[in-house]
């Protein structure tokens, strides 16, 4: 029993402890190449944020993490089989409810620790700025904390040799042996602008890559996944116990 880990912990633990913040994984659903699970980024972004949770427990903040969400922002998948969509306005429902029982129990800071590259809550977050101002809630990409180029050899985007490094860090039995895995070829846009991503629309995923990977990953080891996803593990808890420090707004800036 993880008294950080709500669905761990008891009422009996619960009563007695003041968080002081609150964590959110949030992931999706969706294929991973031929070789990886469809909860890769769920996976992931647990575990992160678990292991982050312990680390900041240990230097006396009280953190707590809440069940991971399991579905992403996937509308450009929906031609693969199971690739399990949500509406960015339904995740903003989704998250203002979260938010009105955080308050309740006077916890006031979310963290949500995202774990795919399709859910981006910006927008959300600022809508909630207005509705709940004694909220702070901050979003970070997990696998953005540290710069991938320095792990891995052939970075790309999706089920690449960093997620697939990863996997085979902290979930072995569920990747498949990299002689299953497609190449990870990416058909790249036809347009400069969509090439260079000063312009963007949405990845039909269908067209742009034959095995829904983008990103070679034969070059995957566990070796490079644990050191990786440490490093990234104990910046998300640095992050996690300054945030904690918080107390209002203002306080985030230097004077």
């Amino acid at each position: 029993m993880k008294p950080f880990i709500l669905q761990e912990t008891n009422w009996h633990t619960v009563k007695e402890t003041k968080y002081k913040v609150a964590v959110l994984p949030w992931g999706a659903t969706e294929a991973h190449n031929f070789h990886l699970p469809y909860g890769t980024d769920t996976y992931l972004a647990t575990e992160v944020a678990q292991r982050s949770a312990a680390l900041a427990w240990e230097q006396h903040v009280k953190t707590l993490v809440l069940p991971a969400m399991a579905y992403g922002v996937n509308s450009g998948q929906m031609d693969i089989p199971f690739c399990m969509h949500m509406n960015p306005s339904t995740q903003q429902r989704i998250l203002e409810d979260i938010v009105t029982v955080l308050l309740h129990h006077n916890v006031k800071k979310l963290v949500i620790l995202n774990g795919h590259g399709g859910n981006a809550f910006q927008n959300a977050i600022r809508e909630m700025e207005l509705l709940f101002p004694e909220m702070l809630i901050a979003m970070v990409n997990w696998w953005r904390v540290r710069p991938v180029a320095q792990y891995f050899d052939n970075p790309g985007d999706h089920a690449d040799e960093m997620e697939t490094s990863s996997l085979m860090a902290l979930y072995p039995h569920l990747v498949l042996p990299l002689d299953k895995a497609g190449p990870g070829k990416e058909h790249r846009f036809k347009i400069k602008g969509l090439r260079e991503k000063w312009a963007w629309i949405p990845r039909r995923w269908i067209y742009a890559t034959d095995d829904t990977g983008v990103g070679d990953p034969s070059a995957s080891t566990p070796e490079k996944g644990q050191r990786f996803v440490n490093d990234c593990i104990r910046e998300v808890a640095g992050f996690l116990v300054d945030f904690a420090r918080i107390e209002k707004m203002e306080d985030l800036y230097e004077q």
